[in-house]
């Protein structure tokens, strides 16, 4: 698989990433999640992308069960936190304080059984702490041992700056895809010039751009996207991408991947899954070259801001230091 470095100073990682996020989301197949990270890891996704919130922890102890001897070392763990969650498992806040940076380190490299993590970013930014604060704290366990590099997650081109000033950032988590160009306006144009890497997720737009939805919103209905008054616009626009998707003979799913990592050689784009089944084509897409003309006619059929609905609804929107 082709590699690309995260950052002039971070690890060297496949074009495709893991995220294993949905591992821990409805209810869990623990066995298909631990085969899930194996078909991954065998077939060159060195890249494994968590949270400690992710099932209040629960998606750290399986990555701990999921790592067969020998698998740390091939493997570049990324984690966030800052995330907070009642025991019901509902966000109550964010908290990227120095002291819970350490603290919440202390209990992820326990429950991952590691001795380090690769890369340790933030959730998002805590609007009561000073991103310097919290990547101050990072780069004291980076210091100590404990940590590799310092990574981010939705924040925007100013706070990305700041942090960088204080030390070299890897690479910023952001979501990124055919629906959501939000990226472009300023994240992407930063992260070149700083020589950060950038890893995408969402580059499915939470399921619409498998081809296959078929509208059973299950966790998305609150996302507008998947509103009724935006949806079947969202469908059809997807279905645009049909015969382009077919005319290379991939599915649109694999077509939406290669676009993202079209977009640039510091690009990775995380996928989600839970089954092995899904790390095939998620390889296969890696390997999909698209050439002037084609990428012509993707952005023809889904052309910026011809989305219906944002990401998330307002009050969300607003906290994201990425969309200001």
């Amino acid at each position: 698989m082709q590699m690309r470095r995260l950052g002039t100073q971070g690890p060297l990682v496949p074009a495709i990433g893991l995220g294993c996020g949905p591992m821990s989301q409805g209810t869990p197949d623990d066995d298909a999640s631990v085969a899930t990270v194996r078909a991954a890891i065998d077939a060159g996704i060195a890249l494994i992308d968590t949270a400690d919130f992710y099932g209040n922890g629960h998606n750290e102890d399986l990555l701990r069960r999921a790592l067969r001897a020998g698998d740390r070392e091939r493997v570049v763990l990324s984690d966030k936190f800052g995330g907070l969650r009642d025991p019901a498992g509902r966000f109550i806040g964010l908290d990227a304080r120095p002291v819970h940076v350490k603290s919440a380190l202390g209990y992820s490299l326990r429950r991952l059984g590691t001795e380090y993590i690769d890369i340790y970013r933030p959730a998002r930014l805590d609007p009561a702490v000073p991103i310097e604060d919290t990547v101050g704290a990072i780069a004291e366990m980076i210091e100590a041992g404990w940590v590799r590099h310092v990574g981010l997650s939705e924040v925007g081109a100013e706070t990305i700056r700041r942090a960088h000033a204080v030390h070299p950032v890897a690479d910023v988590q952001i979501e990124y895809s055919l629906f959501a160009r939000g990226p472009e306006r300023a994240i992407l144009d930063t992260c070149r010039e700083l020589g950060i890497g950038v890893t995408a997720y969402g580059v499915l737009a939470h399921g619409l751009l498998t081809g296959a939805y078929r509208g059973d919103s299950g966790e998305t209905g609150h996302l507008p996207w998947f509103g009724a008054d935006n949806l079947a616009a969202n469908l059809a626009l997807v279905q645009r991408l049909r015969p382009i998707a077919d005319d290379l003979g991939v599915s649109i799913a694999q077509l939406a991947v290669a676009w993202v990592l079209s977009r640039g050689e510091s690009i990775v784009a995380l996928v989600g899954a839970s089954r092995p089944s899904r790390v095939g084509p998620a390889v296969a897409a890696a390997a999909l070259e698209l050439d002037r003309s084609r990428l012509d006619a993707i952005e023809a059929a889904v052309p910026p801001g011809s989305v219906s609905g944002t990401r998330y609804a307002a009050p969300l929107m607003a906290m994201l230091d990425s969309e200001r």
